[in-house]
């Protein structure tokens, strides 16, 4: 099969005369509207006592580390220096704000500290996600026949532009060379009320991953499918319980064990009693969870990296 776009590695712009400094690291993140996140930063003072929220969970007495070590001493949210994050329209140190809307986080803040923490090279997160997107038919990859879904076409291209211009959005990078190292995954909404799309989902993300390496020109590269959830361990639905399962079995197939990855969640779901909303598909709009997500993912996009060190893209430097 011919390739859609321009592979990624075929992307070298004018390399600098100069030695490059070590490379930064890149991660794209990638779903439908739990990928954006809704989780809360700050919550309605009268519902539930703010409980859920970002800020919460890093103020309450008691207060978990890693939450509190999202706040400086003046009670201001970090910006990390050495991770940043493009998401569509808005870039910036990672920090909270990077959710669907600029009072929301997702699962890019878990993961970012995962990674920084992980990496001397600076990181860089490249979030693409939109709400109510199916895998079956909107991110539909090219090997499943049909029509390639709009929304697969408009993450490769999305990815390109923004590993060309990130030198123009993040000065720093200007010595560096920019190394795409994994692919995070959070969607399936769309596909688990939807009989057809359920039963072809296993097969559908297995083409999706075969399919963007492809088109990334990275070959094994570390892939991490973060489970759809929302329900917690008392999902019951047939369809929720079957699509959770594809999820799974995606990890399991014999060419992708030791580099895609499965990460549960159903254990991070937290009641609408501990949370800012009860909008269960939207995992009730708790800051914990979402983070508790990234940061799961982060730690399984490490091992993968650990495991096997794939061939990796480079992008030189200058314009």
């Amino acid at each position: 099969m011919a390739r859609l776009f321009t592979p990624l590695l075929t992307l070298l712009v004018c390399s600098s005369a100069m030695a490059a400094d070590p490379t930064v690291k890149v991660f794209v993140l990638a779903g439908q509207s739990n990928m954006q996140g809704h989780g809360r930063i700050v919550a309605e003072e009268e519902r539930n006592q703010g409980k859920g929220s970002l800020e919460w969970l890093a103020t309450r007495p008691g207060s978990e580390p890693r939450f509190q070590s999202l706040l400086d001493d003046e009670g201001d949210w970090i910006a990390r220096d050495d991770v940043q994050i493009h998401y569509l329209d808005r870039s910036g140190n990672l920090a909270p704000g990077f959710g669907a809307r600029e009072g929301l986080i997702g699962p890019e803040l878990g993961f970012g500290h995962v990674v920084g923490e992980a990496f001397d090279e600076p990181v860089l997160l490249i979030k693409i996600a939109w709400g109510g997107k199916s895998l079956g038919v909107d991110f539909r990859p090219p090997s499943s026949g049909g029509e390639t879904g709009p929304y697969y076409r408009d993450i490769v291209r999305l990815t390109q532009e923004s590993l060309q211009t990130a030198k123009d959005r993040f000065p720093q990078y200007d010595r560096h060379e920019l190394e795409l190292v994994g692919f995070g995954w959070h969607q399936g909404w769309n596909d688990r009320i939807n009989q057809e799309l359920n039963d072809a989902y296993e097969e559908n993300m297995a083409n999706f991953i075969r399919d963007i390496r492809r088109d990334f020109g990275v070959e094994n590269m570390p892939f991490v499918i973060a489970e759809t959830g929302m329900s917690g361990r008392t999902e019951a639905h047939p369809r929720a319980l079957s699509l959770m399962k594809a999820q799974a079995a995606v990890a399991e197939k014999p060419e992708f064990r030791g580099n895609v990855a499965f990460v549960g969640t159903r254990d991070f779901f937290r009641p609408r009693e501990e949370s800012p909303s009860g909008q269960a598909y939207h995992w009730n709009s708790n800051a914990e969870t979402y983070y508790l997500i990234g940061e799961s993912m982060g730690k399984a996009m490490l091992e993968l990296i650990a495991m096997d060190q794939p061939a990796k893209v480079e992008v030189g430097s200058g314009h």
